[in-house]
């Protein structure tokens, strides 16, 4: 059975938002919200994985979805698909597409989260993280390289005996939710806080605030960041900055999108051992062998420790004494 990617409608939908949220933005004063070189930046990066996107998916379709689903559910003599485990490959009733959906956003959890946690993944990712505007524009903003290995963490799903079309579906409606969530307009959504991976908690996870970095990976549900120790509300008292701590200081899409492989290689050059060479390259993203640079976590630990070593501390300023 073939259905058409929810991307085909869904993209131009978003772009007339995206223009609409420019237009809005210039006419109501937040004339900081859009930059015209940050927006032409991101839209020829968003462009250019696009039509990556488009052979690539096509591929991933015809050959590695249907190889892995052909392979573990083949055709039985009586013409019915049995997984290689016992049970049938599944049908399109309606369960069926909610369990394919909530296996996606499963995969997509795990995708995400090893995009921060791996250097060599996040060496992509960063291009997306890579602008210190949060909007619409910023959305499309894709690393072209991700598109390469993303299909690995989704493997599985065909496996289990979900059709491939099914998956793809699933994929493009994953995509579509992703994209609106990068807007500053649309407010807490009170109970819905609960269950979806919402616009305040995107923003959350686009922040480089220490407190901040790292979390809430989800998809559409933010159940598996919750699950996983790696969910984050905003507060509305915390001032947010966007974008990365080593920032490109560009504008120009080729640089941005090599930033960050060519500082991983500089890192490998600096030492001769290949445990930290590997390190360099699979380790977490601020790992290095000599302490120069740190991981949020090794941050935060510190952070953590100058913060028990101050309580008790007493300290004068501006005219008061205050105790931590």
């Amino acid at each position: 059975m073939n259905f058409t990617n929810p991307l085909v409608y869904g993209v131009p939908f978003f772009l007339g938002i995206m223009l609409l949220e420019l237009s809005h933005s210039k006419i109501t004063g937040r004339k900081d919200l859009y930059n015209w070189k940050d927006l032409a930046c991101s839209i020829t990066i968003g462009v250019g994985s696009a039509a990556i996107a488009a052979l690539l998916k096509t591929v991933t379709a015809i050959l590695l979805f249907n190889l892995v689903y052909n392979y573990f559910n083949p055709l039985t003599e009586s013409g019915i698909r049995t997984n290689i485990f016992g049970w049938n490959a599944f049908g399109y009733a309606w369960y069926i597409w909610l369990l394919c959906m909530l296996a996606d956003d499963f995969s997509y959890y795990w995708f995400h989260r090893q995009n921060h946690m791996v250097r060599f993944f996040w060496a992509a990712h960063f291009v997306h993280h890579s602008s210190e505007k949060f909007n619409l524009g910023t959305a499309v903003r894709n690393g072209w390289f991700t598109l390469i290995y993303k299909p690995l963490f989704y493997l599985w799903i065909p496996a289990l005996g979900f059709p491939p079309a099914m998956l793809l579906v699933c994929l493009g409606i994953e995509s579509l939710w992703q994209f609106q969530l990068h807007s500053t307009y649309v407010p807490k959504l009170g109970f819905l806080e609960k269950i979806l991976n919402t616009h305040t908690m995107h923003q959350v996870h686009h922040a480089r605030n220490l407190e901040y970095m790292d979390k809430n990976h989800g998809g559409i549900l933010n159940v598996f960041d919750r699950i996983f120790g790696t969910w984050k509300e905003l507060d509305d008292k915390v001032e947010i900055q966007f974008g990365v701590t080593s920032p490109p200081d560009s504008y120009n899409p080729c640089i941005i999108l090599i930033h960050e492989y060519r500082n991983m290689i500089k890192d490998t050059q600096k030492t001769s051992n290949w445990r930290d060479k590997f390190m360099y390259i699979f380790g977490p993203p601020g790992w290095s062998h000599d302490g120069s640079t740190k991981t949020v976590r090794q941050m935060r630990e510190e952070k953590k420790k100058n913060n028990n070593v101050l309580k008790g501390k007493t300290f004068v300023r501006k005219g008061f004494t205050e105790t931590l």
